[in-house]
């Protein structure tokens, strides 16, 4: 039994893909030097180290690409969104058995807003016949709405020109799906035209995937179900993607913040929450000064929480630990390349 459960960021970007700028590069090349000591400069492996210790935003970027979550989990590929992060996602499968047309994978679709299904085309193993994709979403005419924007009018290559084999999964009266020993659930949420939150529970471990979601009543009772749905999760990648002032200012828009993903965590006993779905208007250092921001408000409105947050950003992966590692603490989730801190000075 293949007890591994993955996560990986390939796209945290919302509403449209946001190239990092050259102004905002030398920015980033400034704060960096401001940093250095000639020591840090002396040779190729303390430059490297320098590097590698610099706070995420510096260093490099949370990332420009539109939703896409990857989750390896008890052996099976979950793949959440279709933005642009997908692209690359599609290239490191062909390193796998996608290259060869021998991959498997089950793709979920929160919506159909086009930043969550723009890449598909661009999504390499489509295109390579033996491969096998089940699409899944709560949504029934999925496969019109994916076909759609691949007419004439918008794409010049249409949806079944695909080599892949893509199955629509039937969920016809169904609230959850079982893939292997995994099983992922649903919940509707509030957003135009409808976004699902997904829950994949393996293995006594949870990962909740809460995109595109605006919580217009902070009411007890409104709020309970998007609770119970959260309840307990080693991990919520939530939807923050304005400030709490914007969010009063974009009300029906559709989105959150991360004061209100707080105030979810804490009450659902969530374990860690990661930011998700960027606005586009905010660079690196607001998000940063954003999450200050957040961490005075957990500490003002739960001192004695256990809850672990940061931003998410392309690349990042986390792997599943067992609660008891000595090295984790009660942290389910370590990340296993650069760690996420953060510091806007």
């Amino acid at each position: 039994m293949d007890d591994s459960f993955q996560v990986t960021f390939r796209g945290v970007r919302g509403s449209i893909g946001t190239p990092t700028t050259l102004a905002q590069m030398e920015e980033k090349l400034l704060k960096a030097l401001e940093r250095a000591r000639p020591e840090d400069l002396k040779s190729p492996a303390s430059r490297k180290t320098f590097i590698d210790n610099l706070p995420v935003e510096i260093r490099g970027c949370f990332g420009g690409n539109t939703p896409c979550v990857q989750m390896r989990v008890g052996g099976e590929n979950l793949i959440f969104d279709a933005g642009t992060g997908i692209r690359q996602l599609g290239q490191d499968f062909l390193k796998e058995s996608f290259g060869e047309g021998q991959g498997k994978a089950h793709l979920f679709f929160s919506h159909t807003h086009w930043d969550h299904i723009q890449a598909l085309p661009f999504f390499a193993p489509f295109h390579i016949k033996g491969n096998h994709f089940t699409i899944v979403s709560p949504h029934s005419n999925i496969k019109e709405r994916l076909e759609g924007q691949q007419s004439p009018e918008y794409f010049p290559v249409p949806f079944d020109a695909f080599k892949a084999t893509l199955d629509i999964a039937d969920l016809n009266g169904k609230s959850e799906v079982r893939i292997g020993d995994v099983t992922v659930k649903w919940q509707e949420m509030c957003h135009p035209g409808k976004s699902y939150s997904y829950r994949v529970e393996y293995a006594g471990k949870s990962v909740v995937y809460a995109t595109d979601a605006e919580y217009k009543d902070m009411n007890k009772e409104k709020l309970q179900p998007y609770v119970d749905f959260f309840r307990d999760a080693d991990l919520l990648i939530f939807d923050s993607m304005y400030t709490y002032s914007d969010g009063l200012e974009r009300r029906d828009w559709g989105h959150s913040s991360t004061f209100i993903g707080v105030d979810l965590a804490v009450d659902a006993n969530v374990k860690q929450i990661a930011f998700f779905h960027h606005d586009p208007r905010y660079d690196d250092f607001k998000l940063v000064d954003i999450f200050s921001l957040t961490e005075t408000y957990l500490k003002s409105i739960a001192p004695e929480s256990k809850l672990k947050m940061f931003i998410s950003y392309e690349d990042l992966t986390m792997e599943m630990m067992n609660d008891e590692s000595p090295e984790q603490g009660n942290l389910c989730f370590s990340v296993d390349s650069k760690k996420p801190h953060y510091s806007s000075k």
